[in-house]
């Protein structure tokens, strides 16, 4: 009887049909991971081989598809680490921001919080408000104290601060958008120029066979390969992309909602503090 520990062998393939039986009973089958190996060899080969046999046109296109996959990736590793920075520093103002109800301290400190679009608009807010409540935006020794018997401020002028933050809000939006357009081209436009070069490649491989007059698999496999790799290279350049700009779209919106939210919230907070609403109600009267 044989032992169940050693290897039971096909008498047709001995490679093929190798099976191990270890001691924790689970069957493995020796001959996958030497397969592997030649498989990814012969996929790294055929791409090659298309290369090669790629006509110029081809080759340019290539040229054109590496360029926009530089150009796309690099976009991608930077917009990810704007908008991760940006998280950060936005949750580190909203921290500093609400452990003070008063709604100007963090501008009196002269605080800095660089890369946070939400900081962007708490500035913005501040330096209007500021300006109507003690007619400049400068920040001085005596700032406390002026702000304490400030006069409060009229809701049209509570208005042009809400404009301000709402130009705070778009112009830090189109900040974090910008170059999503050049990633948004490498989406669309990468598999176009894939098979612009497919297209030329396969109409030359066949003017090719008919000017030889041998219209035979072996003479017209060459061409069609160097024909078809600008679509898988199209591919490689655009699906990567599109999932990147996906994600960062999806990223810059959040962002964007958090600074309208926080506009709203400090609008709030002013409208509470410095806003006179009785100047609006005697002018109702009248």
């Amino acid at each position: 009887m044989q032992d169940p520990s050693t290897p039971l062998r096909c008498a047709q393939d001995d490679s093929a049909f190798r099976v191990a039986f270890p001691q924790n009973g689970v069957i493995t089958y020796a001959g996958d991971a030497e397969m592997l190996v030649p498989e990814i060899v012969a996929a790294g080969g055929g791409l090659l081989f298309a290369f090669d046999h790629s006509t110029i046109a081809g080759k340019i296109v290539l040229t054109l598809l590496a360029v926009v996959s530089i150009f796309s990736w690099s976009i991608m590793i930077t917009k990810l680490r704007v908008i991760r920075f940006a998280r950060r520093q936005n949750a580190r103002f909203l921290a500093a921001f609400h452990k003070d109800r008063q709604p100007l301290r963090l501008f009196e400190k002269n605080a800095r919080f660089p890369g946070a679009p939400v900081f962007n608009v708490y500035r913005a807010g501040c330096e209007e408000m500021t300006f109507h409540l003690l007619g400049s935006a400068e920040v001085d020794d005596t700032f406390r104290a002026r702000l304490e018997i400030a006069d409060k401020v009229s809701p049209a002028q509570m208005g042009a601060v809400n404009a301000a933050m709402e130009r705070a809000v778009g112009e830090t939006a189109l900040s974090l958008e910008s170059q999503m357009i050049l990633l948004a081209t490498a989406v669309s436009g990468s598999p176009f120029l894939g098979l612009l070069g497919t297209v030329w490649g396969v109409m030359d491989a066949f003017t090719g066979v008919a000017e030889a007059g041998s219209p035979n698999l072996v003479a017209m496999a060459p061409g069609v390969s160097g024909a078809l790799i600008t679509t898988v290279v199209a591919l490689c350049v655009a699906i990567p992309a599109m999932f990147g700009y996906n994600f960062l779209v999806t990223s810059i919106r959040g962002i964007i909602v958090e600074m309208d939210n926080f506009a709203a919230e400090l609008a709030s907070e002013f409208e509470h503090k410095y806003v006179d609403h009785g100047a609006r109600e005697s002018t109702f009267r009248r």
